[in-house]
């Protein structure tokens, strides 16, 4: 089998030796072309003439978390290069999603099992959404999350009788919308005074009889919260 040319892009100098070494103990297939530092380092190397197959990249470059995002976007517009992202940015979800978005093959994150050569042979194999033990497990645990808040969503737009246009309502008073500003939206083809009407009839529906009394927006709003017919994790307004 052919080598798999690789560069190791990592800032850290204990954390590269230890890389190396994991690639040397665990993944003959690999042979390490060239290391980087710094992006610079890195361009620098594919600029000489560096042709590799595989670009292990940390994402944390010099303290930035943007680097390594741009790094790999770059690398997916010249094509032929595979990146596997191999990074401690354990907490930064939103960054994961970035280098995603950029093109990444996969994340193996700096914990649990570090980086195995399955996980290499997997990307090398062409597979996206390569990922390791710790990732799976956050990737697990949002599903179900996801899967529980539709669910309990579903049951509560049947069982208050929600229809699209008292979930609309509800979310854009929830993101602050007046009504007159909801009027104007596309979507939603009532009038103030409709949707006046719209906020008592929901009022009368979510509250037992003796709590409807001075329900203001603001408690609408959290009684929706509270039954889950809207998610405050998923609040968009519409056009």
């Amino acid at each position: 089998m052919e080598k798999i040319k690789t560069i190791v892009v990592e800032d850290v100098s204990l954390e590269l030796k230890g890389t190396l070494s994991i690639i040397r103990n665990d993944i003959p297939e690999i042979d390490v072309i060239g290391t980087a530092q710094t992006e610079r380092d890195f361009w620098k190397l594919m600029d000489d003439g560096a042709e590799p197959d595989l670009v292990l990249l940390d994402l944390g470059l010099g303290g930035s978390t943007t680097v390594g995002v741009d790094i790999c976007r770059k690398l997916t517009r010249k094509g032929g290069v595979k990146v596997l992202v191999f990074t401690g940015e354990i907490l930064n979800e939103k960054l994961w999603t970035d280098v995603l978005d950029a093109g990444a093959h996969g994340i193996v994150l700096k914990t649990g099992e570090l980086l195995t050569r399955s996980e290499v042979m997997d990307v090398m194999a062409g597979k996206h959404y390569v990922f390791n033990q710790p990732v799976l497990e956050k990737l697990v645990e949002r599903f179900k999350k996801a899967v529980t808040d539709e669910g309990n969503q579903r049951r509560a737009s049947i069982e208050y009788e929600i229809d699209e246009y008292d979930e609309r309502f509800l979310r854009h008073l929830a993101l602050g919308y007046t009504k007159d500003m909801i009027s104007e939206l596309r979507t939603m083809p009532f009038s103030s005074k409709s949707l006046e009407k719209r906020q008592a009839d929901l009022i009368s529906r979510l509250f037992p009889e003796g709590e409807q009394r001075g329900v203001n927006v603001t408690r609408l709003v959290v009684r929706a919260i509270e039954l889950h017919i809207i998610d405050p994790s998923n609040l968009i307004a519409d056009e």
